[in-house]
């Protein structure tokens, strides 16, 4: 029974930590890749593959730790 109530409270926990942390993390790579575009502009197709790929992986961590989540929700019943 305590399993499933410390389950109950450290899911949301865990998921909003995983949302902010994700959010934190776009929000950076995106400044960054900005700054540096800014500073070479002729260099923005490289930067912006790089960016875009950095952000996918940092959504897939995200996805995970929801579906992890999700799954785990089930474990509470």
């Amino acid at each position: 029974m305590e399993a499933k109530v410390a389950l109950a409270f450290s899911l949301p926990i865990g998921l909003a930590i995983a949302a902010f942390a994700s959010a934190f993390a776009l929000g950076r790579a995106v400044a960054s890749a900005m700054d540096a575009i800014a500073r070479q502009p002729e260099a923005a197709p490289k930067i912006q593959v790089a960016m875009i790929i950095g952000c996918a992986f940092i959504e897939a961590l995200t996805i995970y730790a929801f579906v992890i989540a999700f799954l785990s929700m089930g474990k509470i019943d």
